[in-house]
């Protein structure tokens, strides 16, 4: 069976576009989609990806408004949580897991952003 090979995008409507691409380059280091040809993309390195719908009354994204959450690998949680919290950035890190640690932040629109630095 041929199947994909991994994310090749995730896009979803803003309020401000640009500004929200803006926000997640500065705080979080994904690049904005290439406007032109030799413009850089955003590379993600080769990990685990969970792919999970949930049901649609789950309170796990909190708003229930929002549809979608994102969930980024990091290698240190706790070194990325100080750098989102020294630009004024409100996260809240859970207790760890069998499968890792996570934190919960916000994007300016509102969006829930998971961040999970995997066991191992």
């Amino acid at each position: 069976m041929e199947k994909v090979t991994g994310i090749g995008g995730l896009f979803f409507r803003a309020h401000d576009p640009k500004g929200l691409a803006q926000w997640y380059q500065e705080h979080l280091g994904v690049t904005m989609m290439p406007s032109k040809e030799n413009d850089p993309v955003w590379e993600q390195e080769a990990g685990r990806t969970v792919f999970a719908p949930f049901d649609e009354k789950t309170k796990y994204f909190g708003d229930m408004q929002k549809v979608w959450m994102v969930n980024f690998r990091v290698r240190d949680l706790d070194k990325m949580a100080a750098q989102l919290r020294a630009a004024g950035i409100e996260v809240k890190i859970y207790p760890p897991d069998p499968s890792g640690k996570f934190a919960r932040l916000h994007d300016p629109e509102g969006n829930p952003i998971e961040l999970w630095q995997p066991v191992g």
